[in-house]
C-alpha cells in the first residue's frame, strides 16, 4: 500500500529501498514477526554500521546504513500489510532514527579531524533537513488523503489503538518531543502556515526528499567507501542551507 494517491507520487530519492522493503515485508506478512521486531532490526543494523565506522571497514558501514534504511522502510510497509499501524511503531522508530544519526555522526567525529562543534552543528543540520522533508511530506499526505499515521502537529499523545497499550505510546511519545521538539519548532518558526498553502508538486517534492534519512544514510555510506570521511560533516553543514531555499520556494510559490 502506497502512502499517497497515484497522482501525487514523486520520485524519492530518500526511499531507494522501498522495493526491496515490499519484498521483505510481504516474505513476512504471514509470520509472527510483527513491525516492531523489524524495527529493532534497523537497530541492530545501525549499531553494525557504528562498529564497522570506528573500525575502518567502510564497505561493510555502507552495506548496513543502505540496509537500515531498507528496514527503515519494512516496518511501515509490514504495519499496512497486516492492517496493524501503531503509534508505537511510529515513535520507537523516529526516536531509534534520532539516537542512531547522532551515534553516526559521534563515530564519524571520532575517525575525523573534524571539531566537535562541527560535528555538532551537521547533526543539528542534518536533523533540520530530515524535519523539513517530514513535515512538507506528512502535509501533503494529509492534504491529498494518504496515510495519516503521522501527524503535522505534535502537539499531544495520540490515542492508543488496537493492540497497543496508551502507556508505551505516551512514552514513546514523550521521548519524541524531547528529541525532536527543537527541530519541529524551529522549522514551524520558519514556516508556520505551510498546511495552509497549496499542494506542493511533486517535482519540488522530488528535491525536497534529499532531505530524507534514506537518502541521507546513502550520502554516509558513499563518502565513507570514497575516502572522504573528513568532508562529511562540512558537507551536510552546507547543505542544510537548502533548507531555507525550499522553504523560499514554497513560500513564494506554494
Amino acid at each position: 500500500m502506497s502512502k499517497l494517491p497515484k497522482e501525487h507520487k514523486f520520485i524519492d530519492f530518500s526511499d531507494y529501498g522501498r522495493p526491496i522493503a515490499r519484498l521483505i515485508a510481504k516474505a513476512l506478512k504471514n509470520t509472527k514477526f510483527t513491525p516492531i521486531h523489524v524495527t529493532i532490526g534497523f537497530i541492530i543494523s545501525g549499531l553494525f554500521a557504528i562498529y564497522c565506522i570506528l573500525n575502518g571497514y567502510y564497505w561493510l558501514a555502507a552495506f548496513f546504513l543502505v540496509f537500515k534504511s531498507v528496514l527503515d522502510a519494512t516496518d511501515g510497509e509490514l504495519a499496512r500489510l497486516k492492517q496493524k499501524p501503531s503509534y508505537t511503531g511510529r515513535y520507537l522508530d523516529s526516536v531509534a532514527d534520532i539516537v542512531l544519526n547522532a551515534l553516526f555522526f559521534i563515530s564519524i567525529w571520532l575517525i575525523s579531524n573534524n571539531s566537535i562543534w562541527i560535528c555538532l552543528l551537521a547533526f543539528f543540520g542534518l536533523q533540520l533537513q530530515g524535519t523539513l522533508y517530514n513535515y512538507y511530506y506528512v502535509i501533503l499526505r494529509n492534504k491529498v488523503n494518504g496515510d495519516t499515521t503521522s501527524r503535522v502537529f505534535e502537539y499531544k499523545a495520540p490515542i492508543a489503538l488496537r493492540g497497543e497499550t496508551q502507556k508505551q505510546v505516551n512514552i514513546l511519545f514523550c521521548l519524541y518531543k524531547i528529541l525532536y521538539g527543537i527541530f519541529d519548532k524551529t522549522i514551524y518558526i520558519l514556516d508556520s502556515d505551510a498546511d495552509l498553502g497549496k499542494i506542493l508538486p511533486n517535482w519540488l517534492m522530488t528535491g525536497i526528499s534529499t532531505f530524507g534519512l534514506g537518502f541521507q544514510l546513502l550520502v554516509i555510506a558513499t563518502m565513507l567507501i570514497l575516502g572522504l570521511k573528513t568532508l562529511i560533516m562540512p558537507f551536510f553543514l552546507a547543505y542544510t542551507l537548502m533548507v531555507f531555499v525550499f522553504i523560499g520556494i514554497r513560500k513564494l510559490f506554494y
